[in-house]
Formats: C-alpha cells, sequence, structure tokens
C-alpha cells in the first residue's frame, strides 16, 4: 500500500490560501504566492525537518570599537608617562589612543563639548572639562572607561583647567575671572577662591576678562600664574593669598608658557606677538617679537599679525630652546593654509597644514616641569587630521600614522562588510597595496605607544571595504577589532579627465564627484570586484598579480523607459512602451564619434556621462578593469543612476538595474545579452493591470543636469540625495516610494522640474521604486526632519496607476528551480523590484566550459513571478537541509599569469557550497525580504511557507541573509531604529532592539550586517562604528579589548644639587592639603558646584584589569564611595548641629526677652 504523506496535502492547503503565517504569528494580511493554486508537490518540506539552533539567547547587540579620525575635535592631552593620547570632540566624545590596537571611545552622556582634557599623569585617570561646566573624572584602569565623579558649576562658567604633575588639587579658571580648587579624589571643591578683585590692583576700573591661562610655577609650587584675557598677568603667593606681582599688555592674551627654571615666561597675543616677561622686572617685557611681521622701514613697530592662538616654550640641555607656535601669520597673504611654526635659534621653520589647527601639544623626555624638557615631537590635532612632527631631526619629517584616521580622506559614500572570508585575501592585497606607500616618513617609532592589546580569541579574518566620493575604494583589514588599510583602488583612473572650462558642454549628469561609488559588489572566493558609479557606469575588475597594460574594454547600454511628464489620475490612450529598436543594446565600443558632445541645445543622444580611455593603459599588481559597462543618454534624456548589481564569476555574468529596467551582460566575452524595460520582463505574467500613458513630449534643454538639482531653487532640497550628503533635511527617505502623500495639488512647472530626469536618483544604496513619485517638499521644523524616516506612506503596489517605472532593487545569481515542478536547479537571476515582485529570468549556459566563449549565454524569462509587500531587499537560498547555499563561483587564478599552460586556461568552478549536487535534494527554500516583509518559499513548488510581517509603519534600509553559530539567519534594520534577527526558515523573531533611531542618510547609506553577529555603519563623517548582536562576541569582548593603562614607574626627578638646591627656589616644602583642605580653607558655597557621583563605580571595575591591579582598584574605589558616604554624613551632622545652635541661640533670646517681666506684661 502507498504511504500516504499528510504533511505535504497541509503544505498544499496553506499554498492554497491566500494568506501564510509566520512562525512568529504575525503574517496577518500578507499574500501567499502568486499562484494561489499551486500545490506543495515534492517541495512540501515538513517543517518539524529542519532543527533551528538559534534562539534568542544567541543574540544581544553591543558596540565594539569604533574606527577613524574624532568627529569635530576640540581638545587634546598627552601622559608622557603612559604615552597615551586624549582627543575630545565637539559632541562631547573621547578617544583614547595608544599602541595601534589601543584604541578607545567613550562618550559623555550630555553630549556637551570638550573645552579641555587633563591626564593625572601615570595615575590611569582623566579629568574632562565640557561646555555645559561640568568636570568629569574619568577611571581609564578597566577597558571601557567610566566616570567616578562629575562636578557641575551652577553659577559660573569654566573656560580653563590645569593640574600640577603629582598634584591632587586642580586649578579651574572661570569666565568671571575667579579661579576655583578642585580635590581630584573627592571631586569637592575647596573652599580656597581666588577673585578676581582680590588679583588685579584695587585702582583697576574694568574687569579682567576671563581666565586664559593657569599654572604653578616650575620654581615654586606655591606660586600660581593667572593670566586673564584682556592682557593682566598676576603671579599669586598661594601662602599669602596676595598677588606678589601683576604685568599688564596691551594685548589680549591668548596663552602662556613658562621656561623651565620658572624665572621667564612667555605671552602670545592676539597681534600675532610674542612677549617675553622677567619675573624680577614685571613692568614691561624684556622682549617682545612679532615673528611673521613685517620691519617697517622707518624703524616703527612691525605691523601687526593674525593672532597666536598658542605657544610652547621647550628648553634643551645641549641646543637653543624650542618655541613652538600655531598661527601667527601675515593678513596680507590670505590664501596661505594654517600653519605651524617652530623657531629653534634663529632657524624659523613654517609647516603648512591642510586643515586648521585646533591644537597641538610638544611631547618632552621629563614629566617633572622643572628640568631641561628635551622635545622630541610635536602633536598637531587639524580639523580633519592628527599629525606628529619629529623635531629631533633638523627637516621636521612626519611619523607615518598607524592609525586609520584617513577613513574620510574623501567622503565615503558606501561601505561593505565581510566576515570569515579567505585567508590568504589579507596578506595578498597587503602586498599590492604595500608597493604605493609614500617615502619620507621619520625612521622614528611612532610615539604614542601606551597600552597593551592582545590578539584575542577572534581569528577569522574580516574585511570592510569603503567606497568614496572621489571614486576611490578602500580595503581595511578588520580582524580582531583593529583597521588597517591594505589597498586602495582609484576607479576614475578609467575615465579621461574633463579638462576645465568644459563643464557645461558634456553630457554629465552630476557636476560634483562624477566619479562617487554608489554601490560595490565584491566576490571574495573569485576576487571579481565591481563597481557602480553614479555616473551610470559599471566597471568589473579581475584581481592579477601582475602589472599589464592594455586597453580598457567598454560597452554601452541603451536603458530607458519613457514616462509621463505630469502625473495625472485620468488614463491616456498611448502605450507607454518605447519602440522595439531603442530596447536593442548598443555594442559601439568608446570612440571618439560616440563621446562628441552636441552642442548646447541639440539633444543628445547615445552619449556616455563619461569618456573611457581608448588608448592602452598601464594597470599595476592589484585589482585591474576588465570591463566598463555605461548607460547612455536617450532622446535628451540622461541615463537613471544603477539601484541594484550583481556578478557571478562561474557564470561570467553581471547584471544591473535602475528604475528603468534591467541589463545583463557577459563579461567574458563583452557582450551585452539583455536590455530590457522593467514592465517588458513580466512578459504576460504581469499580475498587475497598467494604466497606459500618453508618449513624452520631446524636449531639449542645456546639458549639464546634475545629480543634486535640476533648478537653482531645489539644491538644498535635493542635497540629501547626494551620496556625500550628511542629514536627511526632510526630504523622502523611503527607499522605494516617492509619492506625494501630502495631498496638494502642484502646478504642472514644479512637477515637471522635479521629473526632469524622472524620479531621480534614490536616497538609498537599495534604490527607490519609481511606482509613486513623491516630490521633496521643503521642511523647516526639527521635529519633521527627525521624524522624517517614520512617515507613514502609502503601498506601492496601490498607487501602481500614477507611474509606470518600476526600479529594479535586488538581483541575485543561484542555481534554482526556475519554474514550477522542475526536477532539477538550473543557472537563474532571481530580479526583485520596487514594487514587491520577484521575476525569476532562466540562464542558458554553454553545455561546456571550452565553448564558454564562443556559445552565446541566452537569457530568457521563466515565466516565475513572485510577490511581497515592498521593494524587495534581498534573496538567499537554503538547501533542502536549511544550510545556506554559497552561489557558484569560479576559483581564483590569475589572468596574467606567466605559465599559459592548458591548467591555467581551464576555469575550476565550484557550483553548489557547500552540499555537493548529490545532496542537493529535490528541493531548497528561496529566502526573500522587502522592505516590509520576509517570505521563505519551498521551491520548485513555489509555496510561501512562511511569511514575516517586519513592520507596518516604517520600512527596512537593510536586511541580510548571514550565518551565526554554524546556523543562519536574517538580519534586518530598519528605518526607525530597530535591529532584528529573524529564524531561518521559519522567520520566528529572534532579536528586536530599538537601537539607533535614523536622523542621517548616511547611517541608511552605510549600514550593512556581515556573518559572526557583526554589523557596522558610519556613526559620523569621519568615523565607522562597529557593533556586535552575537552573544557570544559581546562576552569575549573584554579579552578583545586593548588595556589603557599599564603599570608604569613613574622617572625619577634628577638631582638638582646643592647650590640650585640653596638659591634656585623655595626653601620651605608646598603642603597644598593644608592650604586647600577643609581644615584650613573651609568648605565652598553648596550652590557654586554640584557634586555628581559617576557610574563608574564597583560595576564598572568589573572590566578592569585582573590580579592584584584589579583589587586594588575595587578597593581604591570602594574606599572613595565610602568617604563619599562618610562626607555627606559629616556634612548632613554639621548642618544638624548648625541648626540645633541656631534654636538653642534663639530660644535663649525668647527667654532673655522675657526674663523680667511680670505675667500681667505679657
Amino acid at each position: 500500500m502507498k504511504k500516504f504523506n499528510f504533511r505535504k496535502v497541509l503544505d498544499g492547503l496553506t499554498a492554497a490560501s491566500p494568506v501564510g503565517s509566520s512562525g512568529g504569528g504575525s503574517g496577518s494580511g500578507a499574500g501567499g504566492s502568486v499562484h494561489p493554486g499551486g500545490t506543495a508537490g515534492a517541495a512540501g518540506t515538513p517543517r518539524e525537518e529542519i532543527q533551528e539552533t538559534l534562539t534568542s539567547d544567541y543574540f544581544q547587540i553591543c558596540k565594539t570599537v569604533r574606527h577613524g579620525f574624532p568627529y569635530l575635535p576640540t581638545a587634546l592631552a598627552f601622559d608622557p608617562v603612559q604615552k597615551i593620547l586624549a582627543i575630545g570632540t565637539r559632541t562631547g566624545a573621547i578617544r583614547i589612543l595608544g599602541r595601534p590596537g589601543v584604541d578607545c571611545y567613550c562618550q559623555h552622556e550630555s553630549g556637551a563639548a570638550v573645552l579641555q582634557l587633563q591626564f593625572l599623569i601615570n595615575e590611569g585617570a582623566l579629568v574632562s572639562a565640557c561646555a555645559d561646566d561640568a568636570l568629569h573624572l574619568w577611571n581609564l584602569r578597566q577597558k571601557r572607561p567610566a566616570i567616578l565623579h562629575s562636578l557641575k558649576f551652577n553659577r559660573e562658567r569654566i573656560t580653563y583647567c590645569h593640574l600640577p604633575f603629582q598634584s591632587k588639587w586642580l586649578y579651574v579658571g572661570t569666565e568671571r575671572g575667579n579661579t576655583h580648587i578642585v580635590n581630584i579624589e573627592s571631586f569637592i571643591l575647596s573652599g580656597y577662591v581666588i577673585m578676581w578683585n582680590k588679583a588685579i590692583e584695587l585702582s583697576t576700573k574694568t574687569h579682567p576678562g576671563p581666565v586664559v591661562h593657569l599654572s604653578d610655577s616650575p620654581r615654586d609650587e606655591g606660586k600660581l600664574l593667572i593670566g586673564y584675557e584682556n592682557g593682566t598677568i598676576v603671579f599669586w603667593d598661594l601662602r599669602s593669598k596676595r598677588a606678589d606681582l601683576r604685568a599688564y599688555y596691551d594685548e589680549a592674551i591668548h596663552s602662556v608658557a613658562w621656561h623651565h627654571e620658572g624665572k621667564q615666561f612667555m605671552c602670545s597675543h592676539s597681534d600675532g606677538s610674542l612677549t617675553l616677561w622677567n619675573l624680577k622686572s614685571p613692568n614691561r617685557p624684556f622682549q617682545t617679537t612679532i615673528p611673521h611681521g613685517k620691519v617697517q622701514r622707518d624703524g616703527k613697530k612691525p605691523e601687526s599679525c593674525k593672532p597666536i592662538l598658542k605657544v610652547e616654550y621647550k628648553t634643551c640641555k645641549n641646543s637653543e630652546p624650542f618655541v613652538i607656535f600655531s598661527g601667527g601669520l601675515s593678513y596680507d597673504k590670505p590664501c596661505r593654509r594654517p600653519s605651524l611654526t617652530i623657531m629653534h635659534g634663529k632657524a624659523i621653520t613654517v609647516l603648512e597644514m591642510d586643515h586648521p589647527i585646533v591644537d597641538f601639544l610638544t611631547l618632552c623626555e621629563t614629566p617633572y616641569p622643572n628640568e631641561f624638557q628635551e622635545p622630541y615631537a610635536v602633536v598637531v590635532l587639524l580639523e580633519k587630521d592628527l599629525i606628529v612632527v619629529d623635531l629631533t631631526q633638523s627637516n621636521f619629517p612626519i611619523f607615518e600614522n598607524p592609525y586609520p584616521i584617513d577613513i574620510h580622506e574623501s567622503p565615503v559614500t558606501c561601505t561593505e562588510y565581510f566576515a570569515d572570508c579567505p585567508p590568504d585575501l589579507i596578506p595578498v592585497l597587503y602586498s599590492v597595496g604595500a608597493k604605493h606607500k609614500k617615502q619620507g616618513y621619520s625612521n622614528k617609532e611612532w610615539p604614542i605607544s601606551g597600552g597593551a592589546w592582545n590578539l584575542g580569541a577572534q581569528t577569522y579574518p574580516e574585511i570592510i571595504i569603503t567606497g568614496h566620493a572621489d571614486g576611490s575604494v578602500k580595503f581595511w583589514d578588520a580582524s580582531a577589532i583593529t583597521l588597517q588599510m591594505l589597498y586602495k583602488l582609484k576607479t576614475s583612473k578609467v575615465f579621461e579627465k574633463q579638462k576645465v572650462g568644459e563643464g557645461k558642454a558634456t553630457a554629465e549628469i552630476v557636476e560634483e564627484d562624477p566619479f562617487a561609488v554608489q554601490m560595490m559588489y565584491w566576490c571574495p572566493e573569485s576576487r571579481i570586484f565591481c563597481v557602480a558609479g553614479v555616473s551610470a557606469y559599471v566597471i568589473v575588475y579581475r584581481f592579477s598579480k601582475h602589472e599589464v597594460n592594455t586597453e580598457i574594454a567598454s560597452l554601452e547600454v541603451r536603458l530607458q523607459c519613457e514616462v509621463e511628464d505630469i502625473i495625472t489620475p485620468e488614463p491616456e490612450t498611448n502605450p507607454p512602451f518605447p519602440d522595439a529598436s531603442s530596447q536593442l543594446p548598443s555594442l559601439k565600443s568608446l570612440s571618439g564619434s560616440t563621446n562628441t558632445v552636441a552642442c548646447e541645445g541639440t539633444m543628445k543622444d547615445s552619449i556616455p556621462c563619461l569618456s573611457v580611455k581608448a588608448r592602452p593603459v598601464r594597470m599595476p599588481p592589484g585589482y585591474q578593469a576588465d570591463l566598463v559597462i555605461q548607460l547612455v543618454w536617450v532622446d535628451g534624456e540622461p541615463p537613471q543612476q544603477i539601484t541594484s548589481l550583481a556578478v557571478n564569476s562561474a557564470y561570467g555574468l553581471v547584471a544591473f538595474g535602475n528604475c528603468n529596467g534591467l541589463a545583463v551582460v557577459d563579461f567574458m566575452q563583452k557582450t551585452v545579452l539583455l536590455s530590457m524595460g522593467t514592465l517588458d520582463l513580466y512578459g504576460s505574467s504581469d499580475p498587475y493591470q497598467r494604466q497606459p500613458r500618453s508618449p513624452r513630449k520631446s524636449r531639449q534643454f542645456a546639458a549639464g543636469l546634475t545629480e543634486l538639482s535640476d533648478s537653482p531653487v531645489s539644491l538644498e532640497l535635493e542635497r540629501c540625495k547626494s551620496p556625500t550628503s550628511d542629514h536627511v533635511n526632510g526630504h523622502c527617505t523611503s527607499p522605494t516610494s516617492q509619492s506625494c502623500s501630502s495631498g496638494k495639488r502642484l502646478s504642472s512647472a514644479d512637477v515637471s522640474r522635479a521629473n526632469r530626469r524622472g524620479p531621480g536618483r534614490p536616497p538609498f544604496r537599495k534604490a527607490q521604486s519609481a511606482a509613486c513619485m513623491e516630490i521633496s517638499l521643503p521642511v523647516t521644523t526639527e521635529e519633521n526632519r527627525e521624524n522624517s524616516f517614520s512617515r507613514s506612506r502609502s503601498s506601492s503596489v496601490s498607487s501602481i496607476d500614477r507611474d509606470s517605472k518600476e526600479a529594479i532593487t535586488a538581483l541575485y545569481f543561484m542555481e534554482s528551480f526556475a519554474r514550477k515542478n522542475d526536477s532539477a536547479v538550473s543557472s537563474c537571476l532571481w530580479v526583485g523590484t520596487g514594487l514587491g515582485m520577484v521575476i525569476i529570468l532562466s540562464l542558458n549556459l554553454p553545455a561546456s566550459d571550452d565553448l564558454r566563449q564562443s556559445e552565446p549565454v541566452m537569457v530568457s524569462p521563466s515565466g516565475t513571478v513572485l510577490t511581497l509587500k515592498g521593494a524587495v531587499l534581498t534573496f538567499a537560498c537554503l538547501d533542502c537541509m536549511g544550510t545556506l547555499t554559497h552561489q557558484p563561483y569560479e576559483v581564483w587564478r590569475d589572468p596574467h599569469s606567466a605559465d599559459d599552460g592548458d591548467k591555467t586556461r581551464k576555469r575550476k568552478l565550484v557550483m553548489h557550497s557547500p552540499s555537493s549536487s548529490q545532496d542537493m535534494g529535490d528541493h531548497q527554500f528561496a529566502v526573500i525580504c522587502s522592505e516590509k516583509q520576509a517570505k521563505v518559499f519551498s521551491l520548485p513548488s513555489q509555496t510561501c511557507l512562511y511569511v514575516h510581517n517586519i513592520t507596518e509603519t516604517s520600512f527596512l534600509l537593510r536586511a541580510d541573509v548571514v550565518t551565526l553559530c554554524n546556523s543562519v539567519c536574517l538580519a534586518c534594520f530598519c528605518a526607525n531604529g530597530h535591529i532584528m534577527t529573524l529564524s531561518l526558515p521559519s522567520l520566528r523573531p529572534l532579536l528586536d532592539i530599538n537601537y539607533l533611531p535614523v536622523t542621517d542618510m548616511r547611517i541608511a547609506r552605510t549600514f550593512c550586517f556581515t556573518n559572526e553577529g557583526q554589523a557596522l555603519y558610519l556613526s559620523s563623517p569621519t568615523e565607522i562604528q562597529r557593533l556586535t548582536y552575537s552573544q557570544e562576541m559581546c562576552d569575549n569582548l573584554q579579552d578583545m579589548l586593548g588595556d589603557l593603562f599599564t603599570p608604569v614607574e613613574t622617572p625619577e626627578a634628577q638631582n638638582r644639587g646643592f647650590l640650585k638646591g640653596l638659591f634656585g627656589g623655595s626653601g620651605q616644602a608646598f603642603d597644598r592639603e593644608e592650604l586647600f583642605g577643609e581644615a584650613t580653607a573651609g568648605k565652598a558655597s553648596r550652590s557654586l558646584a554640584q557634586h555628581i557621583p559617576g557610574s563608574g563605580g564597583i560595576e564598572g571595575v568589573r572590566g578592569a584589569a585582573g590580579g592584584v591591579i584589579g583589587d586594588l582598584t575595587r578597593a581604591r574605589i570602594a574606599l572613595d564611595e565610602r568617604g563619599q558616604k562618610l562626607g555627606e554624613l559629616d556634612e548632613r551632622t554639621a548642618s544638624m548641629m548648625a541648626s540645633a545652635e541656631a534654636f538653642s541661640k534663639h530660644a535663649h533670646e525668647v527667654m532673655l526677652k522675657y526674663k523680667d517681666k511680670k505675667w500681667y506684661q505679657f
């Protein structure tokens, strides 16, 4: 008797029902297959067969590390003993850098700008002063620094801080001109205050301005030098609480620097002058110079220059002192770049910088201010760079920077992330990239060498690829949470440079950054790399270890879909399709005739946007251009930008699409196989009845349409669509919908201007659908700008009658069942559109590899169409056991290898991975995710087994099928900030965390997931933020992070000698504790500053270094907390005693008042 499979019958019923429900029960309202009457057939797999191992316990979101240059830097500090550097930013972030691999990011919760940073030298702590007038003490003795104490000033604004070496008392200068003193251990304000009116002369009638400098004398710690903005300098005796001397200068002071002997100091001023003062004659400076001022002939004072913002005065034992300053250039050279001037004896060296100088620090051999400083390097913090200058060589070379701080060398436009890629790739890429290293760096070791870092347990190789606005592509080694550049590829080198002055007479569609990289596709196994540029071109690269000199092959593709200018609700009679000739591919290689641009006013046709080099080009080892494919202008309309891209090395095909249609190119034979409008791909399978349109009126207009704007009015509105832009600016932010949802009637002029290029380029890297047009309207309020990502939108499908365009949003090559009830897998191209349609194209490849170069490849629609809600984002294929099936690929071989034998010519193809073809089984699972929902289909029956509605009110920006813990899941990032993971194939929700609200186009464009639970995005224009959604990696993160603090002996002070000790300074020791402590100075006013305990208590120390240091740290913090509680108790007791005393006094007064009165006198 034949066995009856009851489960397969149930699966057939599931396929026939209009709604398929997901494992999570959230499939309501979701459409099933387009073939509702389909039966499960052989592919109706029992759901219990596949054991899914992933559960919610495997997932947790955690930031791992931030790479790149700190965005908008404001402050700089260096610990000369620990040799670590700290950089503060305008957004309240602090980056702490040590040896390569030691890179820590921490953030103030307030987000207030960091004004100043001060290390507690060799103590493993850092003080930050912020623009919200708060001081914070950071504990650096743990891998993730935390705040131990905060002190918030209520009545005064902080302007300057100074912490003497090996002191626990911090001097704080304020905008009112007062100087307060803070105990670093308890973070409590001392009662000792230097008021501005006590510091200046009584006869002075004006306020001296804010405190701009504080420093103790190197000769006597009991003397404090206070610099006020208006030019007043006060030398304050802390013991006697009076001014020892006062000096006045008629120009504002910017900074002050001591000579190490403590007898003289130097000031920099707003007129570009440097003044040198002697403590013995403070009436006037004994030397005044304007280093960059022109000397007047008549002997007058040199003309004033730009302000010298900072000066450092460093002495050497065996040579002249160094005077180093920023600014001070002459006003008569307005185009001069920002510079750092180094004066050494009579030699003056001006180092010009590429960006404005934020701050600089001189690195010296000793931490003691009263010894010869012996400077050896200068760290210069620029607005967009960090450089270190070697002072030990006369030509002042810079050190080669080991940090990845040049990510933003050109703005990042797109990113891709590959974890667990082939291990041989990193050394191979490094070997070809190392040949392009610059020369002329200092031969010394990088001086910022503090901290400790080890490889940790994570050993799999990781590669990050960044595409940039100038057309460059950078490959980075991202293994073990570090980042190091491997190789840089300049894609613009395949094109001719545009000559200056030809801008208006070219066919370019982008004025700014015409080579910007918009999309990248990389196959690590075959090393095929493909780039789509903003000027509607695709370049296919092959990897070779050999240099080659060859011509660049090129193709032109005509891909245009005509559409009505004005959106009109009433149907019209003419068909929307162009004539058949426009669908034929153009196979002309780029020659002079096709590149010539018609004179202004003549309609452009069959012209590419850029010109490929026609001459042979020398290509160094690395990635070499194999083929350039360009979309061309059609009837005066520019080509639309590319919205989807896929390459397959085994098939030798590259496919790309835009809002007009799809092109498939054979890059082995250099021929165009398919160039077709999206609607034509359906054939007779188009499930929608589309309204026909009237033909477009032929128009002529001037060349030079840009990607950003079609009219001056909308320049700012369209700015969000630039690959280099940062903010949403209130525009349409859905990658699939451009419907005008406001309901307002737009004038025909507005609509035609906005639609001049059809829907324009997509705001996200995964393209838009043109099915619903949304005109970008100006939004002025901040609230609308922030909420623009979660704006509800009309369904793409419901507004199908608005336009006949449909963007290609996803492409995927795989071995699959192309038609219903196919008995065997075949080569397919899966095509996803902006309307949620999935079209399967059959690829008929030559039977044998020998015929591949000569026999044509046939591409034909299979007739299979599946549907989802929202634009399709990603595809994947699972075998019958639920294992992710790798796309077919060709094993890499060097195309220019010296060995030209049969073995090298024979292509080695891997068609089914990881399973062999025998183990593929009789069915497979197709995973398809759109911006609204995910579906899993069983093939070849095309039964929709599972469906999960991911979001109703928002939309997905990125979705990737990734491997984790030897299993597979679907990772999604939503525009409302949620990160979600779903199990496969059952689509059970495993993780849903509101991680990051997307208020920035940059985040949406650069967010990507990869295997092993890792992801990244561009957190600022200069920084990459990496995160993990794996519980295992979160648990192991402490082992992978570097240690900021390592036990180092503080160097001993030099013996000063008998005579110097006798005559060289103060005879008595200076006890700050006795002077500033509560017993002598009393308590500060409570309303002046509020103490806030930090979060870096015992919990924060759990991540601290183990062993004795960890125990000591815990004990120290426990003591601090105990002392703090005892202090609070003491304060309460004192308050109660004062209250009781006041009550007793009041009672005594009442008693005395009524003591001698008789009862009748009351």
